[in-house]
């Protein structure tokens, strides 16, 4: 197994069989996921294994392009390869969705969509400070940003950014002992 992808690229790129079989073995289960969790939910589960063939023949088409332009400075290379299965699997939604034809053809009980209310937490008396508490409600309860609740509450932005990450990171700890 090759643990470089640059590596792993330019053996691809050299056109050794074995390399090219490694690589779809290797990235296969990431290129899928990517591809059933837009599918999936579109209700097009059973068009995956097409969806993720097309991903294959997009990366070895004209002559390996899109492999070429991986840089591994940027991002990972399983990154990279989601990033094409989703592209791959949103133009194949829009494809289907335009064979189709319009949504106004669609009966209005197929368009109807559950309203649901967001699910409300108990925060304990005392786990935050007030001014994390205050930051959390005015981010959240009032959709503010944060340059806003920082001039709400005449404080740097820096020190809004800086007690909302402790809040969350309290709130973090606290609620993910409480599940163990």
């Amino acid at each position: 197994m090759i643990e470089d992808p640059s590596r792993e690229i330019e053996l691809l790129l050299r056109g050794e069989a074995s390399a090219w079989r490694a690589f779809v073995q290797r990235h296969a289960p990431v290129i899928y996921a990517a591809v059933r969790r837009r599918l999936v939910p579109a209700n097009r589960e059973a068009d995956c294994d097409d969806v993720v063939q097309n991903v294959f023949l997009r990366l070895c088409s004209r002559d390996f392009q899109l492999l070429r332009r991986f840089d591994p400075a940027k991002a990972r290379l399983t990154t990279y390869l989601t990033v094409i299965a989703n592209s791959t699997a949103l133009d194949h939604l829009r494809r289907q969705k335009a064979d189709q034809g319009s949504i106004d053809d669609l009966p209005e009980s197929a368009l109807a969509v559950e309203a649901k209310e967001p699910a409300r937490i108990k925060i304990p008396e005392g786990l935050l400070s007030p001014r994390q508490a205050l930051v959390l409600k005015l981010l959240y309860e009032r959709d503010l940003l944060p340059a806003e609740a920082a001039e709400l509450m005449g404080v740097a932005v820096q020190t809004v950014r800086s007690m909302h990450h402790k809040a969350l990171t309290s709130l973090r700890k606290y609620f993910g002992e409480e599940l163990k």
